[in-house]
């Protein structure tokens, strides 16, 4: 999943990692100087095919770690929390995982109605930090789990990612399940929402903030 690098010169927050500690992924600076596009196929929010062959999950990892070292991403340099409280610096390589984040998220942007999208990125701190202190069989972590597995019912489809000197990027994502409708949201065509709309639409929700305004001055 990931190398990482703690001590050493990397106690010092201020100071840049040597480029010598890293053993996975290219620099940059060496990275091809050409893009690849690879395209990642998901299964209820499970990464199943890479490029259009069908892979289990950890040999698609693994492929996706070759790509993406060659290309110089993945490289994460953080200040932790640790379980008892206090802070550690720690570098790390994961190509792989930060390949399939960002196809992971690019499915769900399509895929997740608006508010289940938001609450289930609410959840995400928590699991994070479950995980992170070894806690993968607790019930709450149970429960955690399970509420992050409902969501990704819908989660089916393929993105394409332009991998380049360590950046990636989204240049196209599809779905059978997509909530995207382009009548809905076209710029070019007639919304369905007429701009007779708009008047209550803002009155309602400037409600809040005529209140506070009246308010803040005094504060």
């Amino acid at each position: 999943m990931h190398i990482s690098y703690e001590g050493g010169i990397l106690e010092d927050p201020w100071a840049e990692p040597p480029e010598d500690i890293f053993l996975w992924t290219a620099s940059v600076h060496d990275a091809p100087d050409e893009p690849e596009r690879v395209e990642i196929s998901f299964e209820k929010g499970v990464p199943v095919a890479l490029n259009g062959e069908k892979m289990k999950p950890a040999d698609l990892l693994a492929a996706l770690n070759a790509i993406g070292s060659r290309h110089g991403v993945g490289r994460v340099d953080i200040v932790e929390n640790r379980f008892i409280g206090i802070k550690s610096r720690g570098v790390y390589e994961t190509p792989g995982a930060t390949i399939l984040l960002a196809a992971h998220r690019a499915v769900e942007s399509i895929t997740l109605d608006r508010e289940v999208a938001h609450f289930k990125d609410s959840l995400v701190p928590k699991f994070a930090e479950l995980v992170y202190n070894g806690f993968w069989f607790a019930p709450e972590m149970d429960l955690l789990r399970s509420m992050v597995e409902t969501t990704q019912a819908s989660v089916t489809g393929t993105v394409r990612l332009k991998l380049f000197k360590g950046g990636i990027t989204v240049s196209g994502r599809k779905s059978p399940y997509s909530l995207y409708n382009a009548e809905q949201s076209s710029f070019e065509t007639r919304m369905s929402i007429d701009a007779s709309d708009s008047g209550g639409f803002i009155n309602v929700n400037g409600l809040r903030l005529s209140t506070w305004s009246a308010v803040w001055p005094r504060l």
